[in-house]
């Protein structure tokens, strides 16, 4: 067994893995996995910068984890960041930032690194289950950017758009710094032609309708399985692996189009981070099902997270 630890800096959150793997097993046990809301993203799209107060949320964070893998004594450590730090102008700040606190430096990823680690993260445990018919179609709804992979045990082919939950909320719903609550019906039609476009762009080289499972990975496909099942507060045992048909997805992300900031805020499950780009998020997902046909979505608690950690391994 090997102990070691990932980090994973996306548009929205950053997270971290501290855990046991047994490489001739295929097991990873979890020692510690945590999630923060830092938002780094906030207003790259628009700025092509990382904010400071952005980037000091992330460092307070990063500070946070650096104690608990220390606790751990997590023999190699990898931080891969996404989206957000590979637009921003000013991501030398963020580089040196991550190297003071913990001696590692970031790896800005491209799309495809990203898509690579979300795939092996959340297929490695599905390859045996013969109920699940392949090749997997692996989803990552990130904050800033969508991954699309199509595998086999191995990766098939591989894309990355620009279109995440933060991203499109940032384009289309913000005004004057408030979230439209709820947004309009043209506001929603802009989303769902830009998520249009994007798949469009990913189906040149992603052969998306010959996967015959699709995959749901990240906070707005989690989040819309907690809804979907009614929990009382986020439960990830219940949702690692839960399966959401494409009707509930459609239900669901009306509710959350329709509903205002107070509404969705009292949903039981629901982050307070996660409260203003839910719906932008869940209508990434049905778009999706919709356009490769797919009945239901497996969600997997499992993805990019579990991918860096087994590449250290």
């Amino acid at each position: 067994m090997s102990r070691v630890a990932a980090i994973d800096c996306g548009t929205n959150s950053i997270r971290l893995l501290v855990a046991d793997a047994n490489p001739e097993t295929g097991e990873l046990v979890d020692l510690e996995r945590r999630m923060t809301i830092v938002r780094l993203g906030q207003g790259v799209d628009r700025t092509g910068r990382l904010a400071p107060e952005a980037l000091e949320r992330t460092f307070a964070a990063c500070r946070e984890y650096a104690q608990v893998i220390k606790e751990y004594g997590a023999e190699r450590l990898r931080f891969v960041a996404t989206s957000a730090s590979r637009d921003a102008e000013n991501r030398d700040e963020f580089v040196r930032g991550v190297v003071d606190i913990l001696g590692v430096e970031p790896e800005v990823i491209t799309g495809d690194q990203e898509a690579e680690f979300s795939f092996t993260g959340a297929t490695k445990e599905l390859t045996g289950c013969d109920h699940l018919e392949k090749p997997f179609l692996v989803v990552d709804i990130g904050g800033g950017s969508t991954e699309f992979v199509v595998g086999d045990e191995h990766v098939r082919a591989a894309r990355s758009v620009d279109v995440g939950c933060v991203r499109l909320t940032e384009r289309h719903l913000l005004r004057d710094g408030v979230v439209s609550d709820p947004p309009t019906e043209g506001q929603i039609a802009a989303i769902r032609a830009d998520i249009d476009a994007a798949l469009d762009l990913v189906e040149e080289t992603v052969p998306l309708c010959e996967a015959r499972t699709l995959v749901g990975l990240a906070g707005s496909v989690t989040t819309v399985s907690a809804i979907a099942q009614d929990l009382p507060e986020y439960d990830s045992a219940r949702i690692h692996h839960s399966r959401v048909s494409q009707d509930r997805v459609r239900e669901i992300t009306r509710q959350l189009l329709h509903s205002t900031h107070a509404e969705r805020a009292t949903i039981p499950s629901m982050h307070p981070g996660r409260v203003d780009v839910i719906g932008a998020g869940s209508l990434v997902l049905l778009a999706i099902m919709e356009r490769i046909g797919a009945e239901e979505v497996v969600v997997s608690e499992h993805d990019i997270l579990d991918g860096i950690a087994w590449s250290v391994v």
